[in-house]
């Protein structure tokens, strides 16, 4: 990537914006020479038909920076004293805003000079190992939330910077070497019991092979109760299988039930060949459950599971007389339209009769008119109380979910998350599903249990959904805002995606009205 260059001084970017709307004014007016302009920076079905953003873009090409956030960021920078700027920096690298670090260490290559935790999080091995060799004691001494071994392993800048593994592994060298625990962890938000380890970060954080694989061989515990189950989240196997190898132990971790959300087969039978329960139930009582453990079967019919994984499951012990909630594996397969695993359990003599209640969420699955008939929420079993939350990630549930809104099932109640639906449609990307819930007219104030807002929740979902390569979020986020949801001043700033920065910096632009 070519370095970014200085902020024009002669400029604003205020005077930018406004060459933008010229831009596009010219554009409107068919301007000869325009169309030159935006076909030197613009694909070309978008420089024939230019939004707000692509002004920005060309206008930001034109002054030498590749994209309209990197002159942003430019620009905001300018009055920076180095303590901002290095809280900028810190920011980056733990959120992977790749492109943000190294604009600002393009900026100012000496940020990280005096903060030893930025030298660990940049794998500055030269800088690491001199501080240490000055003071030995600053390997385990805590800088903010976390020490320097934490700093290392929660730092993203292995994806922009794959090259520096040998250097990322000598600071983990010299930091363990200076008294630095490999198991060391952190609280997973301040004042919280529960605790992330040096190998969740690697693993689960930053998809990070390199340094959990050292992490691993120095006697880092795979055992940690996070790493496991969120290796199955990544997209591919090395995670899991590293940790499996170094005596990771399924049980009890959730990370069979998690694996089965993204449908991967092959991910399950690992970790049953590796000792999971398809059921994962501990001195349950005889006629009792554990009402905070799923079922492997229950969790396939909500998710929507086929029948590789069906049988995979049932082959492995999955008992579909087990009861989740009070209903059965066969109840919650036709209530959530899994037909795969409703005959399997039906060709196994386990099919038990439905409610009244299940009979009506079962025709709604199956595409059963079901006008005029209604359902109390209250009366529903809590299995099924957030059966739009449940289904809505899944292909072509739109009808579906029409069908149960009619019914009465409530389409703004909350998850044990505090997630709403809408919410939920936000964050996994998917604009026709997130329209409908909107067309619902729901609270749009709600805060969840994350403290996200529902453009939150989608700028979120845009960084962090395994699946987000392949979902929409810029036209979920301008339905949002078309609602009128506020939009925070620093929420592009923020934004790790330079698209969704790019989006949510032109609707600033053309709706100042909104921003707080």
């Amino acid at each position: 990537m070519a370095r970014s260059p200085a902020f024009p001084d002669e400029l604003t970017l205020d005077s930018l914006r406004r060459a933008a709307k010229a831009l596009s004014r010219a554009h409107a007016a068919r301007t000869p020479g325009v169309q030159a302009r935006l076909s030197a920076y613009l694909p070309g079905a978008r420089a024939d038909a230019p939004k707000h953003a692509d002004f920005l873009h060309v206008i930001a090409r034109e002054h030498l920076f590749d994209s309209w956030p990197r002159m942003k960021l430019a620009a905001e920078t300018i009055g920076m004293d180095r303590a901002a700027r290095q809280q900028r920096l810190k920011l980056a690298l733990y959120h992977g805003h790749g492109w943000v670090a190294e604009q600002l260490l393009e900026q100012m290559p000496d940020l990280a000079e005096d903060m030893f935790g930025l030298q660990c999080a940049l794998y500055d091995r030269a800088g690491v190992e001199a501080a240490l060799a000055r003071d030995p004691g600053l390997a385990v001494k805590p800088i903010g939330p976390r020490r320097p071994i934490l700093h290392l392993a929660f730092s993203r800048w292995i994806k922009q910077r794959p090259e520096l593994e040998g250097d990322m592994i000598g600071v983990a060298a010299a930091l363990v070497a200076a008294g630095a625990d490999v198991n060391d962890s952190c609280a997973a938000t301040p004042g919280e019991a529960s605790t992330l380890s040096a190998l969740y970060g690697a693993v689960g954080h930053g998809d990070n092979m390199g340094l959990a694989r050292w992490l691993l061989e120095q006697g880092a515990d795979p055992n940690d109760g996070e790493s496991l189950y969120h290796a199955t989240e990544l997209g591919h196997h090395d995670g899991l299988r590293l940790l499996l190898a170094h005596g990771a132990d399924p049980k009890g971790t959730n990370a069979l039930l998690r694996a089965m959300d993204f449908h991967d087969v092959a991910a399950v039978r690992l970790l049953l060949e590796h000792g999971a329960r398809a059921d994962d139930f501990d001195a349950t009582p005889v006629g009792g459950e554990q009402p905070w453990v799923i079922p492997a079967l229950h969790q396939a019919a909500r998710r929507g599971s086929g029948q590789a994984m069906v049988d995979l499951l049932l082959e492995n012990g999955a008992d579909p007389a087990r009861l989740f909630q009070g209903v059965s594996a066969y109840a919650y397969a036709r209530v959530f339209g899994n037909r795969a695993l409703a005959v399997a359990i039906e060709a196994r003599g386990a099919a038990q009769p439905l409610s009244r209640e299940e009979q009506l969420l079962a025709k709604a699955a199956d595409g059963v008119d079901t006008r005029g008939a209604c359902i109390d929420p209250d009366r529903l079993p809590e299995a099924y109380r957030t059966i739009l939350r449940q289904i809505l990630t899944l292909p072509d549930r739109l009808d579906h979910m029409r069908r149960l809104v009619a019914l009465g099932i409530e389409y703004d109640g909350t998850d044990s998350e505090g997630l709403t639906p809408v919410q939920v449609a936000g964050w996994v990307g998917l604009p026709e599903v997130l329209a409908y819930f909107l067309s619902l007219r729901p609270d749009l104030s709600h805060v969840n249990g994350y403290g996200g807002t529902l453009l939150g929740t989608i700028i979120h979902g845009s960084e962090n959904n395994p699946d987000r390569a392949t979902r929409d979020y810029l036209a979920c986020l301008q339905l949002a805002l078309e609602q009128g949801v506020a939009l925070p001043r620093r929420a592009a700033a923020m934004a790790g995606r330079e698209d969704v920065a790019d989006f949510l910096d032109a609707w600033a632009e053309d709706h100042p009205g909104q921003v707080v």
